[in-house]
């Protein structure tokens, strides 16, 4: 048995801190703010709803601690080696996650374009038709000439996000307090299959959001041990539990009003323009806009960097004809996709995703993945670099 060596590279809780957030984030976008997922997943099953979806969010940051730990401990370079450590000894298998991967980023440019559209013509300005070609052509331009620009700026949009919402979810939850302390006095006491429903539907949930294991364990590089790691775990899934669960109280409080008023695509829209505070409803709209079309950008410019780089893109020479020619092509494909519109993208696409992803993804890391970072955990030392250091750890 090798001797545990806790030589380790200290890390400070800014960046534990920092990597928590990067996952809040990449779940508290547009998506999230819209109220669709949350209703979707969580609100057709009352109280359990509430629980399903901090169940969603121990399952998702559970499954983000293993990849984390498991590319940090052999020093992995990506998430191609990352599953095929996991899947090893059948290291093909990996493609299933570049499937997943790409399925899961058409669906979310559809929801992105769907979601704005949605908005634009809840508002009047135009049809919706007319204002997914609008939203399409607004981010194939910005994909093309001005992702720098929105990548600065992301940051910002996200924190107006989420300060608009969070008051619409305390406002919410205050004008319908007495509505949902009756939900709440009837407890848990229900049918087999609703709580059946709600545990398939936090894994559904975890699962299509294990899309950011890319992004997680790319910036989660710099946590180096594994201590590092759970903690930041933990403070992403409080962050996370904290913001999906107030967003299922308030909307299982005005379940009954923005369904009836059909305004089930956007509810809290719905709820702001209730709310009757003319600042909050305008600034959570430009808001919103501004949040999905920088989430747009930013998933379309991954897709393009990644297809711009195959042998048959290298034989076109400028740069700029590669990206544009790889734009279009998944420009055409997200705005077809949008037009079923947001519900049946969030519904269809992210739940068929969601399946795959609890197949392909959570379970496998939630149990090998497991067994294989304790047992190399006990039989290796590994290193990981941190900041131009070495961490020891087994």
């Amino acid at each position: 048995m090798i001797k545990e060596n806790n030589n380790y590279t200290k890390i400070g809780f800014g960046a534990v801190f920092a990597v928590a957030s990067v996952l809040f984030s990449s779940h508290a976008g547009g998506g999230f703010a819209s109220g669709n997922q949350a209703t979707q997943y969580f609100v057709g099953n009352g109280v359990w709803g509430v629980i399903s979806a901090i169940v969603a969010m121990a399952l998702l940051a559970l499954t983000i601690r293993e990849c984390i730990v498991m590319k940090n401990s052999r020093n992995l370079k990506n998430y191609k080696e990352l599953f095929e450590t996991l899947y090893h000894p059948f290291d093909k298998l990996e493609w299933l996650f570049e499937i997943y991967f790409n399925i899961m980023v058409i669906c979310a440019v559809g929801a992105v374009i769907a979601g704005a559209a949605s908005l634009i013509s809840a508002n009047g300005i135009m049809g919706y038709k007319m204002a997914v070609m609008g939203v399409g052509i607004i981010l194939l331009i910005m994909t093309i000439f001005g992702s720098s620009l929105v990548s600065k700026v992301s940051t910002v949009m996200s924190i107006c996000i989420l300060i608009s919402t969070f008051i619409i979810f305390f406002m919410g939850i205050k004008a319908k307090a007495p509505e949902i302390s009756i939900i709440f006095s009837q407890g848990f006491f229900t049918n087999g299959d609703v709580i059946k429903k709600s545990i398939l539907n936090a894994f559904i949930y975890a699962g299509f959001q294990s899309v950011v294991i890319p992004t997680m364990i790319a910036c989660g590089k710099q946590l180096g041990e594994k201590e590092n790691v759970s903690k930041s775990m933990i403070i992403a899934f409080i962050m996370n539990s904290i913001a999906l669960g107030m967003a299922v109280i308030m909307l299982l409080g005005w379940h009954s009003d923005f369904t009836q008023a059909g305004a089930t695509t956007l509810p809290s829209l719905y709820i702001c323009q209730q709310l009757d505070t003319n600042i909050l409803y305008w600034f959570y709209n430009i808001a919103l806009l501004l949040c999905f079309i920088s989430t747009g950008v930013t998933t379309i410019y991954g897709f393009v960097s990644r297809f711009s780089s195959l042998k048959i893109m290298e034989k076109i020479e400028k740069p700029i004809i590669r990206r544009i020619i790889t734009s279009s092509f998944c420009m055409i494909i997200s705005m077809s996709v949008s037009m079923i519109g947001l519900s049946r993208i969030i519904k269809y696409g992210y739940g068929y995703c969601g399946y795959l992803g609890i197949a392909i993804i959570i379970i496998p890391f939630l149990t090998v993945g497991v067994y294989k970072n304790r047992k190399y955990a006990a039989e290796s030392n590994f290193t990981v670099v941190v900041k131009g250091k070495e961490a020891f750890a087994k």
